[in-house]
């Protein structure tokens, strides 16, 4: 049985959502003996060198700082042997090889934001609340061979509010897996903390789960087709905000939804419809009703309220 502190913890994250993590485990008095995260980047208008929120963090907090261009250098795999972690834990990070996560003696441990084994890939919360999931949460795991599909340590879940936007479940979720984190930590080092393998089958029926997927978003995902219900419409959107947005076309120009309301009603106009007074509502038809703009942004402008959009646009 070991005391948290007296592990050496190699942490390995790139964007905002690993720093609530990293910020968790330090204040935990875990002993942070190195930072892996990826290599400073052009950003921005004048292309300036970026670093990452997690290299940001570790620097201000003097943490050492790995930034491998290449996970299999052998130079960047020398410099993670000489650090001599017992345990490396990996949030928002890139696919590892199997000398970078079979390295550690305690294995590498993941935080990935679905209830595993739901929701493996690239973009759990953005397909959770896509698919108008009610519940998700957060999973910790221990890496192997194929990915997302190691033995599972801890989970914790919470609900999914029906107008929430994937950017709001992401800021709840990266406190929650924060914490979970710490706890799996600790349950590692006291030696409480059993691996279960991932349950393909229902206890109760022993028929095979329906397995959801979070594959990467690409363009064709954020298009809004107005003929489908506007349940699945408004989900959509909400799933696809802050980014990358869901969008449509207003008079030839690329307009993007990042919030809505649903009005279910029986009516005669063709799906895609816009309807509005002018002054106060911006509505799209659906085949069983009406999706309700909030907060919009059209192609060349900035992204406001509907009643802001709506005193400076005349539709045709």
């Amino acid at each position: 049985m070991k005391d948290i502190s007296s592990l050496r913890i190699v942490f390995m994250g790139t964007p905002e959502f690993a720093v609530a993590s990293l910020d968790a485990l330090a204040k935990a008095g875990c002993q942070i003996v190195g930072v892996v995260t990826a290599p400073d980047k052009p950003a921005g208008r004048g292309m300036k060198l970026t670093e990452s929120a997690v290299k940001q963090y570790a620097t201000a907090n003097g943490l050492p700082v790995l930034q491998p261009a290449k996970l299999k250098d052998p130079a960047f795999i020398e410099d993670l042997r000489l650090l001599k972690a017992d345990l490396q834990i990996v949030v928002a990070f890139r696919m590892l090889p199997e000398i970078v996560w079979n390295m550690p003696p305690m294995g590498s441990v993941n935080l990935h934001g679905s209830l595993l084994p739901q929701y493996r890939g690239a973009a759990p919360i953005n397909w959770a609340v896509i698919n108008g999931e009610t519940i998700t949460g957060v999973t910790t795991f221990k890496l192997k061979h194929e990915i997302d599909t190691g033995d599972i340590l801890l989970q914790e879940s919470f609900p999914i509010h029906e107008n929430e936007t994937a950017g709001e479940v992401h800021d709840r979720m990266k406190e929650i897996g924060a914490q979970l984190l710490v706890k799996t930590i600790q349950g590692l080092a006291a030696g409480t903390l059993e691996e279960k393998p991932q349950e393909f089958f229902e206890k109760e029926t022993n028929e095979k789960m329906d397995l959801r997927h979070a594959p990467k978003i690409f363009t064709d995902t954020c298009r809004i087709q107005f003929n489908q219900p506007v349940t699945q419409v408004h989900n959509l959107v909400r799933g696809l905000s802050p980014f990358p947005g869901a969008f449509t076309l207003l008079n030839n120009k690329t307009l993007k939804i990042y919030r809505t309301e649903k009005l279910l009603l029986t009516h005669e106009q063709a799906p895609g419809t816009p309807d509005t007074d002018g002054k106060t509502f911006l509505r799209f038809a659906c085949p069983d009703g009406y999706l309700l703009v909030k907060e919009l942004q059209l192609e060349g402008k900035k992204k406001m309220g509907v009643e802001e959009f709506l005193r400076g646009y005349r539709f045709e």
